[in-house]
C-alpha cells in the first residue's frame, strides 16, 4: 500500500506554457552577439557591457543624459515641418511627416532644450534618426538657429548631438539653405566668445556633416560612429578604389585630425562638463 496518494488529477501543461517568456527582457548585441539583460543595458546607457558597442538612442534620452539631474526645458515645440514645395515622391510629403510623428512620437527630427550642465547654462539639441532619418529640413535649421541665438542673448554654451542622413530632399534648396543659416549663426556665437561643442553620433552624414557638425570649437564623437558626407559605397564607385578598413568611422577621423576626441557615451557628460569648466570664462561679458 502506498504511503502517499494523489487526490487531484495531475496538472498538464502544453509546450507553449513551458516556454519561458523572454521577449523584451534581453537584447542581442549586433557587434559581439552577447545576450544582454535589458536592465543592465539601460544602466550602461545603452552601451554593450561586453564589447562597448554603442546602440543608437533617441533625442530625449540624449538630453536627459546630458543635463543635470536629467532635467531640461524643451524649446520651440511648435516649430515643425511644412510642405512649401508640395512635394510628392512615393507618397505626399505631408503624409510622410504625419507618419514620422506617429512612429517616432516626436514633433520634429531634433529636440532642443535649455538647462544646466555641471552648473553651466547650456542650450542643447539632439537629432533623432527615427524621424525621417534625422534629416535636416527648414524646421530643424530654424530650431538650431534659435538655440544659438538664445545662447548669445544669455551667454550660454551650445551643445548639439548630430545623428542624421543629411539635408531633407523633400524641401529641396530650402533644406540646403539651412547649412548656411546655421553656419552664419555659429560665426556670431564665435564672435561672442561662447563655446559650441559638437557631438557626432552614428550616423552623421550629408549636409549636416558638411556644415554645423564640423564647426564645433570641440568636436567629439562616439566610438565607431559613421561620419562622412557621401556613403562609402558611393565613394568607392566614384574613385574606383577599395577604401581602407574603418574608413569614415570615428577612430579613422580622429587619426586624420577631423575629430578632437572619441568619447564613450558613459563618459560623455563628464567630458563635456570638463570642457565647459575650461571654456566658459565668467570674466568675459
Amino acid at each position: 500500500m502506498p504511503w502517499f496518494s494523489r487526490n487531484k488529477p495531475k496538472i498538464e501543461q502544453n509546450d507553449e506554457q513551458r516556454i519561458v517568456q523572454t521577449e523584451g527582457v534581453f537584447t542581442k548585441c549586433p557587434e559581439c552577439d552577447s545576450t544582454l539583460y535589458n536592465r543592465d543595458l539601460e544602466n550602461s546607457m545603452q552601451v554593450c557591457t561586453k564589447c562597448a558597442y554603442h546602440f543608437r538612442i533617441g533625442a530625449n534620452l540624449r538630453l536627459e543624459l546630458l543635463f543635470d539631474n536629467g532635467k531640461f526645458e524643451e524649446l520651440d515645440q511648435e516649430v515643425t515641418s511644412a510642405d512649401p514645395l508640395e512635394f510628392v515622391d512615393s507618397k505626399p510629403y505631408k503624409d510622410r511627416i504625419e507618419q514620422a510623428k506617429k512612429s517616432s512620437g516626436l514633433p520634429e527630427a531634433i529636440i532642443s532644450g535649455k538647462g544646466e550642465v555641471g552648473g553651466h547654462r547650456v542650450y542643447a539639441g539632439a537629432m533623432d534618426m527615427s524621424f525621417i532619418g534625422g534629416s535636416m529640413g527648414s524646421a530643424v535649421g530654424e530650431k538650431i538657429t534659435r538655440l544659438i541665438e538664445r545662447a548669445m542673448k544669455t551667454r550660454g554654451a551650445v551643445v548639439i548631438f548630430s545623428a542624421s542622413g543629411g539635408a531633407r530632399m523633400q524641401e529641396g534648396t530650402l533644406s540646403l539653405m539651412q547649412m548656411a543659416k546655421i553656419s552664419a549663426a555659429l560665426a556670431q556665437l564665435h564672435e561672442k566668445q561662447l563655446p559650441f561643442i559638437s557631438v557626432l553620433t552614428d550616423p552623421t552624414t550629408g549636409g549636416v556633416t558638411a556644415s554645423f557638425a564640423m564647426l564645433g570649437d570641440v568636436i567629439l564623437a562616439e566610438p565607431k560612429a559613421l561620419i562622412g558626407f557621401a556613403g562609402p559605397r558611393v565613394i568607392e564607385q566614384t574613385i574606383r578604389q577599395k577604401l581602407p578598413k574603418g574608413f569614415q568611422r570615428s577612430e579613422f577621423l580622429l587619426e586624420h585630425g577631423m575629430v578632437d576626441k572619441v568619447v564613450d557615451r558613459r563618459e560623455m557628460r563628464k567630458t563635456i562638463i570638463r570642457m565647459l569648466d575650461f571654456m566658459m570664462n565668467p570674466e568675459i561679458k
